[in-house]
């Protein structure tokens, strides 16, 4: 009873199916009642395209749907009619050459402006771009520019383990050549650094808008490294023994389609105890120059800034995190030079709300003791911490649209007040803002600023949230091009290491910029999606394009045997050498 219940149900859907004439073969009494049932759904479909003249993209949840006792139902490909689309041509095909519906048209690659062609210029575009930098790598006895090339394009094509033997394998160069090259080649990489900055000098629509960003990044190290040492690491939250590079950003995100953001400049930090006497012969083993002496990361930071300020860089304003932030001197030599800032600091820091009087408190008579020599503030205005002004009734927040961003708006309550900061041993206090952004619920971040006295809320917010594109430098830089995989031990190789990942993140973020420009995407495409940006093209996507147009080669079988039988050589000689090692230590008098 049951089944033949079925039987007129089913036909009397595919009746309606051929009245719409998108029949399908009638159903035979022993198809299984579950395809019936799917047939049913079609139903609501076919009258939804009658109504509209559109076939509906189906949703996710159809191909979970279960059955009435729960159980999870065998899938069933459903074939959509094949219609002409509004141009009166067929259905666009999805990349792997299936035939989808008209609202499968956000997949036709016109529409977001890439193409095959793109892809095939990038070996060209990569090509023309080395030999732009190709006198960089000159020595005064060779030409090594070549290694440069092939170290660059295994920094791009590579996924992981981008360290001198995997490159030089995936580019056919020796292992020891690329090694070579990198530890012990004398060619400057300042030379590069400034070369790309003059580029970015060159850049039409990098002239307004543009922000200096400083920060630092730490990667894991042995003790063998130029640098190591037990230190802070940011990313894992404790101390490490860890090389810390300090690092220059450069961002531009006035035009929202084709943002921009690359490193300009670094240098490696080296902690105070590798100046030691006893770190001579470990200062001689690593290469540090002679001439190297210590400094803080905050005097490396600001020599930075100097050195692309006197290159004429453009930019607006410079960005720091707390580590900077909160040094007074760093603040005084920015706003010394006429750089506005924006600089972070922790939520400790005193201010006062009201001028503070400094001056030495005269003597009281008939005290005893010494008579007053240091500053205090005379006229009784107490200071109080950030994140107390923040509490405060009188302190004024209001909701800031910033920016669109691919999550949706950057749209966080923001608060600034005019506040005084003291100097050590200065007699007089120095005005600046506070700003204070409510990051979600629980998160209150506060920076400092000498923005001028009638900056309004919307561009002391702007400055706040600028500090973000220093870190997706600092993640491109790590996750696209390898920087934190680098395995050297030498100076030379640290600093060699990060010109050539500087030249490939700008290679990057130079063709983002241009392509954003040259192909338009379609208008209608945010209308469609219904929002008001639409994603980028990452610095990922491009690396997918260049690996696709200059795909690494694979070893043949007997290739892929050779190099299992140089691995087992190279293992069993570290193992022999360190044998030789222990013996010699094992031997030696207590």
């Amino acid at each position: 009873m049951r089944n033949c219940l079925w039987i007129i149900i089913l036909l009397i859907v595919w009746i309606g199916q051929w009245a719409a004439g998108l029949a399908g073969p009638l159903p035979t009494p022993g198809t299984p009642w579950w395809e019936g049932w799917l047939l049913v759904e079609n139903l609501a479909d076919v009258v939804i395209y009658q109504a509209n003249q559109q076939w509906p993209c189906p949703s996710r949840s159809h191909s979970r749907r279960r059955g009435h006792r729960g159980k999870k139902r065998p899938s069933r490909p459903r074939a959509a009619p094949t219609r002409k689309n509004e141009e009166g041509t067929e259905p666009e095909q999805r990349s792997d050459g299936s035939q989808g519906s008209p609202c499968d048209t956000v997949f036709a690659p016109q529409r977001w402006g890439v193409s095959p062609e793109l892809s095939q210029e990038l070996p060209e575009r990569l090509y023309g771009f080395w030999q732009r930098y190709a006198a960089c790598f000159k020595t005064r006895t060779r030409n090594t520019s070549e290694y440069a090339y092939r170290y660059l394009s295994g920094l791009l094509r590579l996924e992981t383990d981008r360290n001198y033997t995997n490159i030089g394998r995936a580019t056919g160069v020796a292992a020891e050549n690329v090694q070579h090259f990198m530890s012990n080649s004398p060619w400057s990489a300042r030379v590069s650094l400034d070369q790309v900055v003059q580029e970015i000098k060159a850049t039409p629509g990098l002239e307004r808008g543009s922000v200096l960003i400083l920060d630092e990044s730490a990667n894991q190290s042995g003790h063998q490294k130029a640098g190591a040492g037990r230190q802070y690491n940011g990313r894992l939250g404790k101390v490490e023994m860890s090389q810390v590079g300090t690092f220059l950003g450069y961002a531009n995100t006035t035009h929202v389609t084709r943002p921009m953001w690359t490193w300009v400049d670094g240098e490696l930090y080296l902690p105070e105890h590798w100046f030691t006497p006893e770190m001579a012969e470990a200062r001689k083993r690593v290469g540090i120059p002679p001439e190297r002496r210590f400094q803080t990361k905050i005097e490396q930071g600001w020599q930075m800034i100097q050195h692309v300020q006197t290159q004429g860089l453009p930019f607006e304003a410079m960005a720091c995190d707390d580590l900077y932030g909160q040094s007074t001197w760093l603040r005084d030599k920015l706003d010394g030079a006429g750089i506005p800032y924006i600089a972070d600091v922790p939520c400790s820091t005193r201010v006062y709300l009201e001028k503070p009087m400094l001056g030495v408190p005269e003597p009281v008579p008939g005290r005893r003791g010494r008579k007053p020599t240091r500053l205090r503030v005379l006229n009784g205005v107490k200071p109080l911490k950030a994140h107390q002004v923040a509490r405060r009734a009188d302190t004024d927040w209001q909701r800031v649209r910033v920016r669109a961003i691919e999550r949706g708006e950057l749209n966080d309550p923001f608060a600034a007040r005019r506040v005084w900061t003291l100097r050590e041993g200065e007699a007089e206090p120095v005005q600046e803002w506070l700003v204070m952004r409510r990051e979600g619920k629980k998160r209150t971040t506060y920076a400092l600023s000498n923005a001028p006295s009638d900056a309004s809320l919307e561009y002391l917010a702007w400055l706040k949230c600028q500090r973000y594109f220093v870190e997706r430098a600092i993640q491109d830089a790590k996750s696209e091009v390898g920087w934190d995989e680098l395995q050297a031990r030498k100076y030379r190789g640290w600093e060699h290491h990060l010109a050539l990942v500087i030249l490939a993140v700008w290679f990057l973020a130079q063709t983002r910029w241009e392509w954003a420009e040259r192909c338009a995407r379609d208008p209608t495409l945010a209308q469609q999606f219904e929002l008001e940006l639409l994603p980028a093209l990452s610095m990922a996507n491009i690396r997918v394009l260049l690996r696709a147009a200059m795909p690494l080669p694979q070893p043949t079988p007997e290739q892929a045997v050779s190099l299992v039988v140089e691995h087992f050589v190279n293992r069993t000689r570290s193992r022999k050498s360190r044998l030789k090692r222990q013996r010699a230590t094992s031997n030696a008098p207590p």
